[in-house]
């Protein structure tokens, strides 16, 4: 194990979970998301599990989603119990998300027949059903077992190589199963201007791989590497400049890709934002353009901060890494 894998290892030594009851599930809620070219009403589950199998060995820096886990086994039963209280929530909506804070294609988090019995009562109603996956469970095996009329969309994290992705995209198409590919926006480590530059041509890597990409900027989350050095003033979470320009090139390069942006936090000082001042009306543009793919609703968006964010981006070429707000 690296240095790096090491240290965010040692941030999770004296974390316990808050919540330690099995039959609660994280949360379920619905939001708008798009299905056939319609902005429908999309249901959202989030399985309380024992655990992201990365996140319980080390973890990647910016993820702390490990902290809605029980880092201990779940039994069947149990995981079911919460699927029927999330599914209280539930009012027939065609596109359903399944998250469980890690992989639901890991046999160790989800059990093979626990993921038959929630995919075929979703498959009653919905007609588009979205899991997230880490990339080396995705095997012909697997897609074999589910990969049919009711499985539409993998949805694949991060912390793996090109090749182990790419492995996995050709699998996904060759069983006719589309590819939801989340990009992260601003690792700790690199600049403002570097990490532009990182998404726009991991788009480019990708946009004959993918049907949609999914940007997710960094956000500041407990007992991670990124709260580490936003704590001590190393970090900044993305500007909402740079997520403008990494959407509207994006989507010059990728025309036939779904392009939208998550943004976690938007708007807050953990999260990307400006000034404060326009960051609504950038969030809301945003989430516009995320459903309609329009790129005009980004065109106009200014701010007198703008001359900040590009301060910074040429200071940060003289830096060392991303650096933190510039103030008058």
């Amino acid at each position: 194990m690296n240095e790096l894998a090491q240290f965010c290892k040692h941030l999770k030594k004296d974390f316990s979970p808050k919540i330690k009851d099995p039959k609660k599930p994280v949360s379920s809620w619905s939001e708008k998301d798009v299905l056939n070219d319609k902005i429908v009403d999309a249901f959202v589950i989030i399985l309380r599990t024992k655990g992201c199998s990365w996140a319980l060995e080390s973890g990647c820096t910016m993820c702390g989603y490990f902290n809605d886990s029980l880092w201990e086994n779940v039994s069947d039963d149990d995981l079911m119990i919460q699927f029927e209280k999330a599914m209280k929530n539930y009012n027939g909506q065609k596109f359903v998300k399944i998250f469980t804070s890690g992989s639901f294609l890991d046999d160790k988090e989800i059990k093979p027949k626990v993921r038959k019995d929630i995919l075929s009562k979703l498959a009653e109603t919905a007609d588009k059903i979205s899991v997230e996956s880490r990339p080396e469970y995705i095997t012909d095996e697997k897609l074999s077992e589910i990969a049919n009329d009711f499985v539409r969309e993998y949805c694949l994290n991060k912390g793996f190589t090109f090749e182990r992705y790419e492995k996995a995209a050709k699998i996904l198409k060759k069983h006719k199963v589309g590819l939801k590919t989340y990009v992260l926006i601003k690792p700790p480590f690199l600049t403002e201007k570097e990490s532009i530059n990182d998404a726009i041509n991991t788009v480019d890597k990708i946009k004959d791989l993918t049907n949609t990409v999914s940007f997710n900027p960094t956000n500041v989350q407990r007992n991670t590497l990124v709260s580490y050095l936003w704590n001590r003033q190393q970090y900044r979470p993305a500007w909402l400049f740079s997520v403008v320009e990494i959407l509207k090139q994006s989507k010059k390069i990728a025309k036939n890709v779904r392009i939208k942006c998550d943004i976690v936090g938007g708007g807050s000082v953990r999260g990307a934002h400006n000034c404060g001042k326009c960051d609504q009306i950038f969030l809301s543009a945003i989430s516009k353009f995320s459903l309609s793919q329009d790129v005009s609703s980004l065109e106009k968006l200014d701010c007198s901060c703008k001359e900040k964010w590009l301060d910074q981006l040429d200071i940060e070429d003289l830096s060392f890494g991303s650096i933190v707000d510039i103030h008058d």
